[in-house]
């Protein structure tokens, strides 16, 4: 049996650890140019984002009007103000995706969707491949830029909301993400490249600081020309 996944989370800081947090607070800005296609452009430019380490929940904040905010649940999305009012909300948000393609735009359900389900991905990165249902397998080795990395294929079960099904991340000699391959599905389908870079350490976990996403070209090399989506995480709070 690999070693590799219990190496990877050794290396984050730790499953015990990992289990004794109740949050991951970040500040962050997010750009690339998948948010003009779906028409809400720095909308994420400078923003605070809190998830649920044991669940799938997201925030986002503010939200269009400073005292606003959103929520991403698998089965429920929604605005909601700092006093607890729901502004609007919609069930079963992933069916609303049907029949979409990377030039459909996206209302306000549609965005919390989509970025509260990757964001709780990427912040539990490498945890949550310890999850109950999910099948992970080390592969062949992949070699660039004068790097090799291992590789772990990744099966997630319906219960977990994420791009989707099948899912490949590599991880470096020591352990550290460096690239996450998947299928954006609600996007119409894609092949995408996101490389985690600049790993700092925030209350003993470790979390790439810069994400970029490319999409995946020949030889299974990223297309660098043009960058869908960057992630810049300003600072990091673990509690």
């Amino acid at each position: 049996m690999s070693d590799l996944l219990e190496r990877a989370i050794a290396a984050h800081g730790g499953w015990d650890r990992w289990q004794k947090i109740k949050t991951v607070n970040a500040h962050v800005s997010i750009g690339g140019g998948v948010w003009r296609l779906k028409g809400w452009p720095d909308v994420f430019k400078d923003a605070h984002v809190s998830i649920d380490p044991r669940k799938q929940h997201t925030e986002y904040s503010p939200f269009v009007e400073p005292s606003r905010h959103t929520v991403f649940e698998p089965v429920r999305t929604a605005i909601v103000t700092h006093g607890g009012e729901v502004v609007e909300q919609r069930e079963q948000p992933r069916k609303a995706f049907e029949g979409h393609n990377l030039m459909t735009p996206w209302d306000a359900q549609h965005l919390i969707y989509f970025t509260g389900y990757a964001m709780w991905t990427y912040l539990t990165t490498p945890f949550l491949l310890k999850l109950p249902g999910v099948q992970a397998e080390e592969v062949e080795r992949w070699t660039e830029d004068g790097e090799t990395w291992r590789r772990l294929k990744v099966t997630f079960p319906s219960t977990i909301h994420t791009h989707s099904t099948e899912q490949t991340f590599y991880f470096d000699a020591s352990g550290i993400l460096r690239r996450h391959d998947y299928s954006a599905d609600v996007l119409g389908g894609t092949s995408s490249a996101n490389y985690a870079t600049a790993p700092e350490t925030f209350g003993g976990f470790v979390f790439p600081t810069k994400r970029r996403v490319y999409a995946i070209g020949e030889n299974n090399m990223p297309q660098r020309e043009r960058v869908a989506v960057a992630i810049d995480f300003l600072n990091i709070n673990v509690a």
